[in-house]
């Protein structure tokens, strides 16, 4: 096995190959295992008031992105809870109440995230997520209010 002196001190061998003719080799290992790096050029903090709107906007994009994903992870776990729930209401299971209260539980817990978002400060954010996610959101709260309703009328 090579070591690392010897491959950093290589520039320039020979492989040979099982046919016995020699191939010239120009780049050492050492370039290949340890590729060169840029040094980052030092970043300027600028005030919010001299940031072109375009960069915040972008900003306000990602923070709208970060809210979404928190609330699609949410709303998983809710649908999922609502699956199960309705399958044990339909067959009147022994399970379908305590299922239920975990489907509307986990509900409550992505209406009051999608809650905080939309009433935040950030409006664009806020329009963001209700544009990508709120009627998603309604249907599920649909979904779980009809299931209950039908529990109901079966008892």
């Amino acid at each position: 096995m090579l070591t690392r002196s010897f491959i950093a001190r290589t520039t320039r061998y020979a492989i040979t190959t099982p046919a016995t003719s020699t191939i010239p080799f120009i780049r050492s290992f050492a370039t290949l295992v340890r590729p060169q790096t840029r040094v980052p050029r030092p970043v300027h903090a600028r005030l919010a008031s001299h940031t072109p709107s375009l960069i915040r906007h972008a900003s306000s994009k990602s923070i709208a992105d970060e809210k979404i994903e928190e609330i699609t992870e949410l709303y998983a776990t809710a649908r999922d809870e609502f699956e199960i729930a309705a399958e044990e209401t339909e067959k009147m299971s022994v399970y379908a109440q305590s299922d239920r209260d975990a489907a509307r539980e986990e509900l409550t817990k992505l209406q009051e995230a999608y809650k905080a978002v939309v009433e935040g400060p950030d409006g664009d954010v806020a329009e963001e997520v209700k544009r990508r996610v709120g009627q998603r959101i309604r249907e599920l709260e649909n979904a779980v209010q009809a299931m209950e309703e039908l529990a109901q009328n079966q008892d």
